[in-house]
C-alpha cells in the first residue's frame, strides 16, 4: 500500500517582523499537499491584529487598518479552530519556517493553544541554500529559477505566496517527475546503477481462444524449420 505523505504549505503576513515586540499576524494562506502535490484544498483567512500595520507591511502586503478592521480575531474559533483542523498532523512547508513558526505559534500561545512544534516544520529557504549553494534563495529567486510565473504577484499575499511555495517545493524535491511512484527511491541506488522495471509477481493470463492458437501454430509451420519462433 502507497503511503500518502500529507504536508501543508503555509505563508503568513504580519504586522512587523518581530512577535516579541508586538507584532501581530494579518493573514494566513495554506495549501494542502497530498505526496508533494497540491490538492486543490485551500485556507484562507486576514486576522484583525488588534494594533496599526506597519508602512512597510502596508509596501509590501497592501493591506491597511481598514482592510482589516472588520476582520476576525486569531482566537475566534472559525480561524484558529478552522485552521487547526484543516492543518490535522500534517506537517507545514515554509520559506524561511523560523518566522512564520514563531508568529503562529505566539498567536496560538495568547489563546491558549498548543504550539506546531519544531520538528513539524520543514523551511524550503534551508532546503534550497543546501541544493543551490551561494545562489539567491528567495521565494520569487526560486520561481524565476524553475520558470513558475510570478505574473499575478504584485503584492505579497498569504495564500498566493503558499500556492508558489508549493510549486517551489516540488521542483526542489525534484520536479513533477517525483509524481511517479518506484519501489527504490533514485538515493538508494549505486553509483552507475540503472533502475530496473518492476516484473509482475504473476503473468497475466493468456486471453487468445483455443481456436486462435491453433491458427498461429499452423501460421509458424508455413514458415520453415529456420524459423526464429521454432527455435525457442
Amino acid at each position: 500500500m502507497t503511503t500518502l505523505i500529507r504536508e501543508i504549505a503555509f505563508d503568513t503576513e504580519t504586522t512587523g517582523l518581530n512577535p516579541n515586540d508586538g507584532d501581530r499576524v494579518i493573514e494566513m494562506g495554506a495549501v494542502e499537499m497530498i505526496n508533494h502535490i497540491p490538492t486543490g484544498k485551500t485556507f484562507h483567512t486576514r486576522i484583525n491584529p488588534r494594533r496599526s500595520v506597519s508602512e512597510a507591511t502596508i509596501r509590501i502586503t497592501g493591506l491597511t487598518d481598514d482592510h482589516l478592521k472588520d476582520a476576525p480575531f486569531f482566537e475566534e474559533e472559525h480561524v484558529v479552530g478552522a485552521f487547526l483542523e484543516f492543518v490535522g498532523d500534517a506537517t507545514l512547508v515554509a520559506h524561511n519556517a523560523g518566522f512564520d513558526r514563531g508568529f503562529l505559534n505566539m498567536e496560538l500561545a495568547l489563546c491558549g493553544r498548543d504550539p506546531i512544534p519544531d520538528d513539524r516544520w520543514l523551511d524550503t529557504a534551508a532546503l534550497a541554500r543546501k541544493k543551490y549553494p551561494g545562489a539567491p534563495a528567495s521565494l520569487d529567486a526560486l520561481c524565476k529559477r524553475f520558470d513558475i510565473s510570478l505574473e499575478s504577484r504584485t503584492l505579497h499575499g498569504a495564500l498566493l505566496d503558499s500556492q508558489l511555495l508549493a510549486s517551489v517545493y516540488l521542483e526542489l524535491l525534484g520536479g513533477r517527475a517525483r509524481a511517479f511512484s518506484f519501489d527504490t527511491p533514485d538515493t538508494e541506488l549505486q553509483a552507475g546503477e540503472r533502475r530496473t522495471a518492476r516484473q509482475r509477481p504473476h503473468k497475466l493470463p493468456s486471453l487468445l481462444t483455443e481456436s486462435e492458437k491453433a491458427a498461429h501454430a499452423a501460421f509458424i509451420e508455413t514458415l520453415g524449420p529456420d524459423c526464429l519462433w521454432k527455435q525457442a
